[in-house]
């Protein structure tokens, strides 16, 4: 299983753009990817790099495998 670690912002939204997520778009206290109808909310930048657990629960989220993700 591909090993998954923390990540920055910028290389997330990058990321979600390849399995065809659209965004960021403003959204009330974050900012959100869409795709079709799922929307994933972005952490905000001021809180340093994305941390592996939070990187999980956004793909979950997402409906990204780590598979899928690992392959991006």
């Amino acid at each position: 299983m591909a090993q998954i670690g923390p990540i920055k912002r910028k290389d997330l939204i990058a990321n979600l753009r390849k399995p065809g997520f659209t965004g960021p778009y403003p959204g009330g206290k974050h900012v959100y990817m869409a795709r079709g109808d799922v929307r994933v909310r972005i952490p905000k930048p001021h809180h340093g790099d994305i941390s592996a657990d939070l990187l999980l629960h956004i793909l979950k989220e997402a409906g990204v495998s780590r598979q899928g993700w690992a392959s991006v």
